[in-house]
């Protein structure tokens, strides 16, 4: 049995799903799902982690500490050594999201071993399918991917079929509010197959800064506030100041009250298994009459709706 350290959420739950949390022996600093996460050690540390910084000073704070020092993001290298890993499953994807790649790579090559070093970079949904693959290949039991993946992609199937003949309202997936940042990577595939149409999105590429007038001429239907790393009280928060932007009661989602807030963090910003959670939810909330029961999914709500 490989012992694992994770430093990736969505790669907490992927050894979840796939029966591996035993041999889990080490999580990162963000890693809470399932509970048994909460119960490892954690390797990873960041300053400002639930600091409560406003987002303009998070923003702020990332884009200095990255110019200055390629990270936002410190390892117990102690810890980690004690732990004695045989796998670390990481990231290429984004400095912001975890440890970046390079900086795992240089340490796991010190290491007694040294542990074999995974490398999660998804884009896509086909991409978060085939991380769970390539986990579980590299454990050794390739077979319970095939079970997991078939059971998500059941899930994804049954929201497109029920869409078929659908109206798609315009829909901004919202990734950040001050400033504003659209949706990339697999955040706008899951818009689309939710019966959306995000225009504002980047699909299967980095989600940028965006001008609040590109917000303004989209006219979005319907704007998701999935703002990264955040929960839905975190999120709701940032409503506030999104409401104080010019021209903001003037968009067809405002006039007709369809601003949601969805617990990101939990959902939308972790490709793993629970990304079908994230197109069930976006389902309920672009097509209430067809997916009522994805409106209520979960034992804690994942939508809420402000009064505007």
């Amino acid at each position: 049995m490989k012992r694992i350290v994770s430093l990736l959420p969505a790669a907490t739950e992927i050894a979840a799903a796939l029966g591996l949390m035993e041999q889990v022996v080490g999580v990162s600093h963000e890693c809470d799902f399932p509970s048994a996460a909460n119960e490892r050690p954690r390797v990873t540390h960041c300053p400002i982690h639930r600091a409560g910084l406003a987002s303009s000073e998070v923003d702020a704070w990332v884009r200095s500490t990255l110019r200055e020092n390629g990270t936002i993001y410190t390892i117990d290298e102690p810890l980690l050594r004690k732990l004695r890993p045989d796998l670390i499953l990481t990231q290429k994807l984004c400095d912001v999201c975890a440890v970046g790649y390079g900086t795992v790579a240089r340490l796991a090559a010190t290491l007694p071993g040294p542990p074999t070093v995974v490398n999660l970079e998804p884009s896509s949904l086909a991409d978060i399918l085939e991380n769970i693959r390539q986990v579980a290949k590299v454990c050794g039991v390739p077979e319970r991917a095939d079970t997991v993946n078939e059971q998500l992609c059941s899930r994804v199937n049954k929201v497109r079929k029920r869409l078929a003949q659908s109206y798609r309202p315009r829909c901004f997936l919202m990734e950040w509010v001050d400033p504003p940042f659209c949706a990339g990577h697999w955040g706008p595939e899951l818009v689309e197959i939710a019966g959306g149409i995000d225009t504002l999105g980047r699909k299967h590429q980095k989600s940028v800064q965006i001008e609040w007038d590109q917000v303004l001429q989209a006219e979005p239907e319907v704007i998701v506030l999935a703002l990264c790393g955040y929960d839905a009280p975190r999120a709701e928060h940032d409503l506030e100041l999104l409401r104080t932007y010019p021209g903001f009661y003037t968009l067809p989602a405002a006039r007709e009250n369809r601003i949601h807030i969805v617990d990101a963090n939990a959902f939308f910003a972790r490709p793993g298994p629970r990304i079908v959670d994230s197109l069930e939810l976006l389902a309920g909330i672009l097509h209430p009459k067809i997916f009522p029961e994805f409106r209520r999914y979960g034992p804690h709500p994942g939508v809420r709706l402000p009064r505007l």
